[in-house]
């Protein structure tokens, strides 16, 4: 949804002239930049629009400094990330906005994805790209030409909604486990997440599981310090009496939790195992 415009939150684009089309589930191909049409409500706020920092992660946070592409979304849920003007200096401006869009990704890589954007509005010194997803923007770029101390075009504002609406072909190739609810429609991973450990950490075979402020792991191995966590994990466990189905799924996984929630109760097909709880972030030394 889009904020200040016409259908409500997170305004979106709108235009004059506008090459794009409205792209339908993953990348269009390889192409950075499509044309087609338009969709039937564009962004029609400015595209210069003053950022500000507040140094936090709040989806207000976010939408400030992300200026005009935070408004250009419209996402289902919140705001997921949202940039702006930095990253690049006097010698990186490209002469395109095309290729100030590709800047943007050369230089930030962002982990958003990279084909299929297209044009939604285009001033004389700014362009918004914008990425779609059944007609709806979901991630937004604007790139501005000859800002103060870097000539040329280069990206000044950025902003995406959550992984979650994204397609899912594309989810599933960039590693994301998009858990889904009873009714069976996709969770943002703000809600629920999970995945494995990183390589270089010599955890790949730790599983975490995220739900807002709490993280619990799956360690069959013990690679983790069991000072880490508030009890063993269990791949044998019995449900508790207390347990009840959150109705999050992922691929065979279901997710059971008692109420103090101090374990977390995924149930296979193969049974039930019991996730503990970590007392603390997880990071590499």
């Amino acid at each position: 949804m889009r904020a200040g415009g016409a259908r409500g939150a997170r305004v979106r684009i709108g235009l004059t002239a506008v090459l794009g089309m409205v792209v339908v589930g993953c990348d269009s191909g390889d192409d950075l930049v499509v044309d087609g049409t338009a969709p039937s409500a564009p962004y029609d706020g400015p595209l210069n629009v003053p950022t500000r920092e507040l140094g936090e992660y709040t989806p207000q946070a976010l939408r400030l400094a992300s200026g005009a592409a935070g408004r250009a979304l419209e996402c289902a849920g919140e705001i997921r990330n949202g940039n702006g003007p930095d990253g690049w200096s006097r010698d990186d401006g490209a002469d395109s906005p095309e290729e100030g869009l590709k800047l943007y990704f050369d230089l930030l890589d962002p982990g958003d994805p990279r084909s299929g954007y297209r044009v939604e509005r285009r001033e004389t010194d700014r362009v918004l790209f914008s990425y779609d997803v059944d007609g709806r923007t979901k991630v937004a770029v604007v790139v501005a030409k000859d800002q103060r101390g870097r000539p040329g075009w280069g990206p000044e504002t950025s902003a995406s909604c959550d992984p979650s609406e994204l397609p899912a072909d594309w989810t599933d190739s960039h590693g994301y486990e998009i858990w889904t609810d009873r009714a069976g429609e996709r969770v943002p991973t703000t809600e629920v997440s999970s995945g494995p450990g990183d390589d270089h950490c010599g955890r790949r075979e730790v599983h975490f599981l995220d739900l807002g402020e709490r993280t619990y792991a799956r360690d069959p191995e013990g690679l983790l310090d069991p000072g880490m966590l508030t009890t063993a994990y269990d791949g044998s466990a019995d449900l508790p009496a207390g347990a009840h189905d959150t109705g999050y799924r992922y691929a065979d996984r279901q997710l059971w939790l008692t109420d103090d929630r101090p374990t977390a109760y995924v149930r296979t097909a193969d049974g039930v195992e019991a996730w503990p709880l970590l007392k603390e972030h997880v990071a590499c030394k």
